[in-house]
């Protein structure tokens, strides 16, 4: 019993004794790395100083270009340490570049430090300092305070063009905003410190922050929303800056700063709209932005119907043309403007912030026609966006919807108004919208937008009616959509018969005592688009079953001309006439009938589920092809 007692006591004090040296190794390990730390930390500290003293002297004495490119190198090899670090080294490294940076700090802040030196170096610490902003809260607090130091210390003018510098030049650091975050707000601080020229010198930086904006839009993920919201928020706080600037003025400059603060807060509207999942904090940003929409003067009317934003176009542009990159022409803008006044309909503290009564609004666009047109035109640029939210789109097409809903009779409108001018913008809304029928999510959206679509095109007088949706069939890589388009002018060519009646072959009306034209959607031009169809302008046939869904609306639209003039004894669209009759026989509908006969044939040979699918696709077709043909035969034999 002694040595088995005596064995344990020997194996714990054994146990014990071997803990104590685990710990003691474990301690003298964790004195050697913070010796390791503290000594790169003073050796890169004293490495720092000594190239920041050689500086200073080599400035003073006017050679200072060596100097700073060594003192470049140096401070670029300290981030690419830290941005390639191993992870058991980045609390080393990550608390050498910290002390690395706020020497920095220490000697522009100097009280003894000569002004040339400072000077000197705002020109390349700005765009060292920055890169190392994205790793952390800590190392964006420092770069902001070098910048607003050298702000404080520097001619305004001289930081302006360094910061728009940085903003301009290329670099791989677009997908982390956090890089622009400490520039963005150094701008804000330059512009209060300048002391003239503030509308020309504010001209040429605020296009370099949008497009940092733009750029971060662009990589937005769920790891840089939060540092993409801190860049709105600088470019508000920018924008508080611009606005106090233009408070101390008067005139005609006063007048310039509000219209550029007008085309700078639009568009920051727009890319704000794209976080709106987080919607809470949208609603005080939007907030925020609204508030900027009441000291320019812009009013949600002129905003949704495009004349406030071409106003301040024109008086920041001075009547002068300018390129096409210039922040007054972005479609960024307009983007904007038709954004905010959405959100005044998705949030009452939004209108409230804008001072505006959005029922009002909608009141005068059902009562003006041109402004209905003027919106349309406007909301495209919104449906066109690639990044804004679907939720977003949803309520603009409630916005359209409810402004329409009771205006597309020809009773509310002006069936003669001149809609000339306004045509390319409708046209392009139409493609717009068409767009997103094609590609929404769901099918209450798609819905929703194709009741738009109907209330846009109806508010539209007839004959731009028609060119529009003849362009609209024409340059459409979608047979879907095709389709659509095509059974719109079934139903205009219906309501046209319904309104007018049938009267005669005459290519004019007399009605209410005026002598109008025959309505293009009953003339000769309607044979044109199922021709489109049917025998494409390129050569060829068209591709079935790929094709399936336009050739079947226009094999549809065909026979429904004809049936229609036929009953009716007349021939508006010119179908009846033997000429026509035959073109159509021998160059569309034979040639389709051999196509799908021959596709018939060789998909029955496959025995497949995919194949089944495309049968089913040509049956429908393939009826009203035969429908079609067999009329044509019972008319040609009428004639004969």
């Amino acid at each position: 019993m002694g040595l088995v007692f005596s064995g344990t006591l020997i194996t714990t004090t054994t146990s014990l004794l071997l803990f104590k040296l685990a710990f003691c190794c474990s301690v003298v390990a964790l004195l050697q790395l913070k010796h390791e730390e503290e000594t790169m930390s003073n050796d890169s500290v004293i490495r720092l100083q000594e190239l920041l003293n050689t500086c200073s002297t080599c400035i003073i004495s006017g050679e200072s270009e060596d100097a700073v490119s060594s003192l470049v190198e140096f401070i670029n090899q300290i981030h690419e340490e830290l941005v390639n670090e191993e992870e058991e080294e980045e609390e080393v490294l990550e608390q050498n570049a910290i002390e690395i940076l706020n020497e920095l700090l220490c000697f522009i802040s100097s009280p003894s430090i000569d002004q040339m030196v400072v000077d000197a170096l705002s020109f390349v610490l700005p765009k060292l300092v920055v890169k190392f902003a994205p790793v952390s809260n800590k190392f964006c607090e420092i770069a902001e305070a070098v910048i607003d130091r050298l702000i404080s210390t520097c001619s305004p003018r001289d930081m302006l063009a360094v910061i728009c510098d940085v903003l301009d030049c290329p670099h791989e650091m677009f997908n982390e905003p956090a890089y622009f975050t400490p520039l963005l707000g150094g701008l804000s601080k330059v512009f209060v410190s300048l002391k003239r020229r503030h509308f020309e010198h504010m001209k040429v930086a605020l296009p370099a922050v949008l497009k940092v904006l733009q750029a971060a839009v662009a990589e937005l993920s769920d790891e840089t929303i939060n540092s993409f919201k801190n860049l709105i928020a600088r470019a508000i706080q920018i924008a508080t800056s611009i606005q106090e600037v233009c408070q101390k003025l008067e005139g005609g400059q006063k007048e310039q700063i509000r219209a550029l603060l007008s085309l700078f807060v639009l568009p920051i509207v727009a890319l704000a709209s794209i976080t709106l999942p987080d919607e809470n904090s949208n609603m005080l940003i939007m907030s925020q932005l609204s508030q900027f929409l009441r000291f320019c003067n812009l009013s949600y009317l002129g905003l949704v119907t495009g004349g406030d934003v071409d106003a301040s176009t024109i008086i920041v542009r001075g009547g002068v043309e300018e390129s096409e990159d210039c922040m007054s022409c972005s479609s960024l803008v307009k983007e904007g403007a038709f954004i905010a006044v959405v959100w005044g309909m998705i949030s009452d503290d939004v209108a409230k912030a804008a001072d505006e009564d959005l029922t009002v609004v909608k009141e005068n666009l059902r009562n003006s026609q041109a402004k209905r047109w003027q919106t349309v035109g406007m909301v495209k640029y919104l449906l066109a966006s690639i990044h804004q939210p679907w939720k977003v789109k949803e309520d603009a097409v409630d916005f359209l919807l409810c402004i329409m809903e009771s205006n597309t009779s020809p009773k509310n409108g002006n069936e003669n108004a001149d809609c000339s001018s306004y045509v390319p913008s409708l046209y392009s809304a139409v493609q717009a919208i068409e767009m997103v029928i094609i590609y929404a999510p769901d099918g209450v959206l798609r819905k929703k937008f194709f009741a738009a679509l109907k209330l846009v095109l109806a508010d539209i007088p007839t004959y731009p009616r028609f060119e529009i949706l003849k362009s609209s069939i024409t340059n459409n890589d979608h047979p879907s959509m095709i389709a659509i388009l095509i059974d719109i002018v079934k139903g205009e060519i219906l309501m046209e018969i319904s309104q007018k009646g049938f009267r005669g072959n005459n290519e004019i009306v007399k009605e209410d005592n005026e002598v109008r034209s025959i309505s293009p959607f009953l003339s000769t031009n309607v044979l044109e688009l199922v021709e489109f169809v049917l025998k494409p302008p390129h050569g060829g046939h068209p591709s079935l079953p790929e094709q399936s869904d336009a050739v079947l609306s226009a094999l549809n639209l065909y026979r429904f001309l004809l049936i229609t003039e036929s009953t009716g004894k007349t021939n508006y669209t010119g179908i009846l006439s033997e000429k026509t009759l035959q073109k159509a026989y021998r160059e569309w509908l034979l040639p389709l009938r051999t196509l799908v006969t021959g596709i018939t044939a060789e998909t029955e040979k496959e025995c497949c589920e995919l194949v089944s699918e495309e049968l089913c696709s040509l049956n429908p077709l393939q009826l009203v092809l035969y429908r079609c043909i067999e009329l044509i035969e019972e008319k040609l034999q009428q004639s004969a």
